[in-house]
């Protein structure tokens, strides 16, 4: 199940998990977001339990992605002990992701 994420549950969902989370930063009107959306939401299906998957729009919560310095999206970033440790810009197929984040 995916997380949706703004500023209000940020440090809840993500920096004080005590599992790992992949934040997706993606824009309603971005093209490779949407190829990337269905990939993600399968990541969240297939790691539940083991990873949390939480989505940051960035329009709606440009604050977020300013602070996480998103330049690029989509933008995933991974977060273990509420800090990142790996992230990747642009479009991946679901193995790439995988084998870019250790998942």
């Amino acid at each position: 199940m995916e997380v949706i994420l703004s500023g209000a549950n940020f440090t809840e969902e993500v920096l004080e998990s005590d599992i790992p989370v992949l934040v997706d930063f993606w824009a309603t009107w971005c093209g490779p977001c949407k190829m990337l959306s269905p990939i993600v939401e399968k990541l969240a299906e297939e790691l539940d339990g083991k990873v949390k998957i939480g989505k940051v729009n960035v329009d709606d919560e440009q604050e977020l992605a300013i602070n996480y310095n998103v330049e690029v999206i989509p933008t995933l970033i991974l977060f273990k002990n509420g800090k990142e440790v790996k992230r990747t810009a642009g479009y991946f197929e679901k193995e790439e992701i995988i084998a870019n984040f250790g998942l």
